[in-house]
């Protein structure tokens, strides 16, 4: 399964992908998903899919808390990158680096650690293929 995943990150960074569909996730980030795809791992006994996004930020915004529905593989593609889950504290990517945030747990800051540079991460998240959302606002935060 971390393979599949990992050769789907691969693939995205260099321009692979199915349909692009742009939207926002929130004001303050921009997702784009890169590609959908159904795979054999299961996630939790379900069937599953894997949706590879783009993530970009700009200078000093954040996204709002959230969570995901199974596993998520990030890569810092440009700039920095803060993340805090859970009750860890928060950690800064930069360029180049990668991360990972177990199933379920709550994205309580996702923003651009940066005041003066736009920040744009490829994440792989693998999800039940019935799964309704792939980010799931946490509740008082939409």
């Amino acid at each position: 399964m971390i393979r599949t995943a990992l050769l789907l990150l691969t693939g995205a960074l260099v321009g692979a992908g199915g349909a692009s569909l742009a939207q926002q996730h929130e004001k303050s980030e921009s997702v784009r998903v890169i590609s959908t795809s159904e795979i054999i791992e299961k996630l939790d006994a379900k069937d599953s899919s894997v949706t590879v996004v783009e993530v970009s930020l700009a200078a000093g915004q954040a996204g709002k808390p959230h969570r995901h529905p199974g596993p998520v593989f990030g890569y810092v593609a440009e700039g920095e990158y803060e993340l805090g889950i859970d009750d860890l504290p928060t950690r800064v990517f930069k360029a180049g680096e990668t991360f990972y945030e177990p199933t379920g747990c709550l994205h309580r800051v996702s923003k651009n650690a940066s005041s003066a540079n736009k920040a744009r991460i490829i994440a792989v998240l693998i999800h039940p293929r019935d799964a309704k959302q792939i980010a799931i606002p946490e509740a008082g935060h939409e």
